[in-house]
């Protein structure tokens, strides 16, 4: 569906009520046209509407007139530089962007990651700043592993038990 059609599909889905519609409607067009700083600044206007002052920073922290509120917001949810560069899910460099605010709030969140993974990162290597979490996801499944292996062994122990205490 063309961009204009699904435009006027969000004007009417939120001229009847149905905010939750035209939030879904609005995040495929972002993650369809990533850098339409148009869309992005719609997309926060819907989330003021339920009152979620992160998503509404998030999603207006390359505009010039964002507001402080939401700005702290955002950065109090998404704390460290990686998780603001992938929570923003900008594609591409900075030069796309079609303010010079924009692209200077692209080129310093960038700079920071940069910064905190020690080496230069692209818009498009955001991964990068996902060693860490994946070290802690790793731990996270080795312990659930690790619970589970528990739970089936004391399992089999009373199973074990049991049958010794009927047959013996």
């Amino acid at each position: 569906m063309p961009l204009r059609d699904t435009l006027a599909r969000v004007d009417a889905d939120l001229a009847a009520g149905r905010v939750p519609v035209a939030r879904q409607r609005l995040r495929g067009l972002v993650s369809s046209f990533p850098n339409d700083l148009m869309l992005r600044r719609r997309l926060a206007e819907v989330y003021r509407l339920y009152g979620e002052p992160a998503e509404a920073g998030r999603w207006m922290y390359l505009e010039q007139d964002r507001d402080a509120a939401e700005t702290s917001a955002f950065e109090a949810r998404f704390h460290t530089a990686p998780q603001r560069m992938r929570a923003l899910a900008w594609q591409g460099p900075e030069s796309l962007a079609r303010t010079t605010s924009a692209r200077e709030q692209l080129a310093a969140v960038r700079a920071a990651c940069s910064d905190a993974m020690g080496h230069p990162v692209d818009w498009g290597t955001v991964s990068s700043g996902e060693k860490a979490d994946s070290r802690k996801s790793a731990f996270a499944r080795f312990l659930a592993r690790a619970v589970f292996l528990v739970a089936v062994l004391a399992f089999f122990a009373i199973w074990a038990n049991g049958l010794v205490a009927l047959f013996g």
